[in-house]
C-alpha cells in the first residue's frame, strides 16, 4: 500500500496590489514543507506585483521565473498580458491554477522545470522576485535570463537584500545590461535591466 500523501494545511490572504484585491492561497506555515522557501507570499513579489500592475507590457511576450504563488504573473494575466510563468517546485502549478480561479483570472500557462533544463523560447520582459537566495544561483539565473531574452529585453528582479544580488549585478554587468534601480522597504531592491 503506497504511504499516505502529506496533507500540508493553507491559507487565503488577500493582498491589494494597484488598487485591486487578489486572493491568493499560500502555505500556512513555511516550515512545514520540504522546500521553506515555497508557498510564502513573499515582500519581494508584492513590490514587483505592484509595479506590474502599471508597467508597460502591451505586445510584449513575458515570462516570469521562479514565480512561486505568481502573484505577478496574476496582476499581468488581469490586465490581459501575455505571460507565462515557470518554477522547479512540483506544487506552483497546482497554486497558480487554484490563484488564477480564485480571482477569475484566466489560466496562465505554466512550464515546471529548473532554471539550468527548461527551454521557453525569447520573451520581451522577464521578471522574477526573491531569487537569488543560494550560492550558484547567480550564474545559473544568468544564464537562464540570456538563453531566454530576446533581442532588447527588459529583465525585471525585486530583491529583497540577498547576499547573492551583487555577484548577480556584477554577471549581468558583464553581459553589458545596463541597471537602473529603485527601492521597496526594507531593504528591498528593484532592478530593471536593459
Amino acid at each position: 500500500r503506497p504511504p499516505e500523501a502529506m496533507v500540508v494545511p493553507v491559507e487565503t490572504l488577500t493582498v491589494r496590489v494597484g488598487g485591486r484585491d487578489y486572493r491568493v492561497r499560500a502555505l500556512r506555515d513555511r516550515l512545514q514543507a520540504a522546500d521553506p522557501l515555497f508557498g510564502v507570499l513573499w515582500p519581494a513579489g508584492i513590490a514587483l506585483a505592484e509595479l506590474m500592475a502599471t508597467y508597460p507590457v502591451s505586445g510584449k511576450r513575458i515570462l516570469e521565473a521562479g514565480c512561486g504563488l505568481a502573484l505577478p504573473s496574476l496582476v499581468l494575466k488581469r490586465r490581459g498580458a501575455d505571460v507565462t510563468a515557470t518554477d522547479h517546485h512540483p506544487q506552483a502549478e497546482e497554486f497558480l491554477r487554484f490563484n488564477a480561479r480564485a480571482n477569475g483570472i484566466p489560466a496562465v500557462p505554466f512550464k515546471l522545470g529548473s532554471w539550468n533544463e527548461v527551454q521557453l523560447g525569447a520573451f520581451d520582459l522577464i521578471i522574477g522576485a526573491d531569487l537569488l537566495y543560494e550560492r550558484g544561483q547567480p550564474e545559473l539565473l544568468a544564464g537562464f535570463l540570456d538563453r531566454h531574452a530576446a533581442p532588447g529585453a527588459e529583465i525585471v528582479i525585486a530583491d529583497p537584500g540577498r547576499r547573492q544580488l551583487a555577484p548577480f549585478r556584477k554577471l549581468m554587468a558583464s553581459g553589458n545590461r545596463e541597471c537602473t534601480e529603485t527601492r521597496f522597504p526594507p531593504r528591498g531592491r528593484l532592478l530593471r535591466f536593459a
